[in-house]
């Protein structure tokens, strides 16, 4: 298999991993009709980082690294899931901007490094990481590294594509929405945001 396809495949992977609309693309929509397509969009970007980094523990075949996560899964679940029961809240009780906002340095590490942490503490992500590469006999590298890299370079290259069309295109709806809108937009957001903890925590 030549690398360009397996850099495909990658993407492939990448894409429909980070398709299905869950807290993290709820997130990114809200960030993007809020405070604009690049918050929106490093939002999806944190999560595309996590999604390479257990792309590569699948896909170099890292079976210690694997075990060890599944073993914390309840743990990552506690973590992720409280972590999201507080996004949820601050988005639900947060007051829309009077004007639009301007991507301060810490808003936009912010943004980043939340999403990559409810991504990486989300057991569910390494899980269909798995089962996918296993599916697909992907994950058995025998030693060639190269093949494994690019095959980590399209899951991130894939992922991260998927969030710059859906905060680009959120984005061209920004400005039909009134700050009366906005409330609305950040309850229901905080609602499904905090279901999802919810979820998480109690989920057996």
């Amino acid at each position: 298999m030549n690398s360009l396809t397996i850099f495909l495949r990658g993407f492939i992977i990448g894409l429909s991993i980070a398709a299905p609309v869950g807290p993290i693309g709820v997130l990114c929509i809200r960030r993007t009709l809020a405070e604009g397509r690049l918050n929106g969009f490093l939002s999806g970007l944190g999560a595309a980082t996590a999604d390479m980094l257990y792309g590569a523990v699948a896909a170099f075949g890292l079976t210690f690294i694997t075990d060890l996560l599944v073993g914390q899964a309840n743990w990552l679940r506690l973590v992720g899931g409280v972590f999201l029961l507080y996004i949820g809240i601050r988005t639900f009780i947060a007051k829309p901007a009077g004007h639009a906002a301007q991507a301060s340095q810490n808003g936009v590490f912010g943004a980043y490094i939340s999403t990559f942490f409810l991504t990486i503490t989300n057991p569910m992500t390494i899980l269909s990481f798995i089962a996918i590469f296993a599916g697909l006999r992907l994950g058995e590298s025998n030693g060639d590294y190269v093949s494994a890299a690019f095959m980590v370079l399209g899951v991130f290259l894939g992922s991260a594509a998927w969030w710059l069309g859906l905060s680009f295109g959120v984005g061209l709806l920004r400005e039909k929405f009134t700050p009366a809108w906005m409330v609305w937009v950040n309850r229901i957001s905080g609602l499904v945001i905090t279901t999802f903890g919810m979820i998480a925590l109690f989920a057996k």
